[in-house]
């Protein structure tokens, strides 16, 4: 039987914008047993936001205690019931994006919303308080249980994340998205997918799956190779589409489309001419991340990928804010260890390494 959970969230702005918090309790549907309370200063933010932070917060909670679970979410903001009801659209980016964050947490069809009274979310709105006011949170039950440490659960399905070796637009750092086959790997690059591979040959890897473009396969025939598997193509491991930006360097970019280079380090849901915002990425890898972890529960596998999957992947392990993709940068030929758990929750044992 689907165990049900209540979501009770809040967000608030000293200024709107001003410093903001939210603050987010878990009940169990059931009893009404407060099961984990969150709460956290933003920084400068406005109303909106923070209420939109909130949710986020209690609905990555309420993942933590069941992945599986179907989530009732009330909150006094009617702005963000109807937005994520579907009744009202999104016209702000950065909302935007915390929807889509929202829809990776919980599957929409997993999550209910409903507006209730202030009176009635009086928990989650001291909470907030008691963040904007530099106090301590008391809370029942943590939120990050110590999955790593617990033997009941078997062993986690580990991916084993690559990026392909060096290409020649890698070594000239030149946009190279999966809108196109793109260049195969360079000498460098080559050497680089043969040293992921010997890292990999004591894996125990039972598939390789890669990107169709053609650095990813170069690399994934070496790994495959090594390990005795033959790589398995899939398009969802593409590299985000840059659109008119593939082949230009970040200087490049700036001088030619400044507005919509601005607007994608400003929002995940900007897209650059003619591409696919990180937004988009984020819905594409995270479908195929889950369609690994199903087809090959508590085995490791070795995925052939690109930067931003890459990172994408991290952040939502991490349960990292969108900006955070900003912050990992991934080298050419680095192997990324991702390990999933029976119960959903995830470490990151190693990124980015270099073998």
């Amino acid at each position: 039987m689907t165990r049900q959970l209540v979501v009770e969230a809040d967000g608030g702005s000293r200024g709107n914008p001003g410093p903001a918090a939210y603050g987010a309790v878990v009940r169990d549907a059931a009893t009404g047993e407060v099961l984990a309370e969150v709460a956290e200063t933003i920084g400068i933010a406005t109303n909106n936001v923070a209420e939109y932070r909130g949710l986020l917060a209690g609905l990555r909670a309420a993942h933590g205690i069941d992945p599986d679970a179907a989530v009732a979410a009330r909150l006094d903001s009617k702005l963000v019931v109807e937005q994520l009801s579907g009744r009202w659209q999104i016209k702000n980016a950065e909302l935007g994006s915390l929807a889509a964050e929202a829809g990776v947490v919980f599957p929409p069809g997993r999550v209910t919303y409903t507006w209730v009274p202030r009176a009635e979310n009086a928990h989650a709105d001291r909470l907030v308080n008691l963040a904007l006011d530099g106090k301590p949170v008391p809370g029942p039950a943590p939120v990050v249980k110590l999955t790593a440490w617990s033997p009941d659960l078997g062993p986690p399905t580990t991916l084993y994340v690559v990026r392909h070796g060096q290409t020649s637009l890698t070594a000239a750092r030149r946009f190279s998205g999966g809108g196109v086959p793109g260049p195969s790997l360079d000498d460098t690059g080559r050497e680089q997918a043969a040293r992921a591979a010997e890292l990999l040959g004591g894996s125990g890897a039972v598939a390789v799956v890669t990107s169709p473009m053609v650095r990813t396969r170069e690399t994934a025939a070496v790994i495959g190779r090594r390990l005795g598997v033959a790589p398995v193509v899939d398009g969802e491991w593409r590299e985000a589409d840059f659109g008119e930006w593939e082949g230009l360097t970040l200087a490049e970019i700036g001088e030619r489309h400044p507005d919509a280079l601005s607007n994608w380090f400003g929002a995940t849901t900007a897209s650059p001419p003619g591409g696919e915002s990180l937004d988009d990425v984020t819905l594409r890898v995270g479908a195929a991340r889950d369609a690994l972890l199903a087809a090959y529960p508590g085995q490791p596998v070795v995925v052939v990928t690109h930067s931003i999957p890459m990172r994408t992947l991290t952040r939502l392990a991490l349960g990292a804010p969108p900006e955070s993709l900003f912050r990992l940068l991934p080298s050419p030929g680095s192997v990324t260890e991702l390990q999933y758990y029976a119960d959903g929750s995830t470490a990151v044992p190693s990124f980015g390494h270099r073998p």
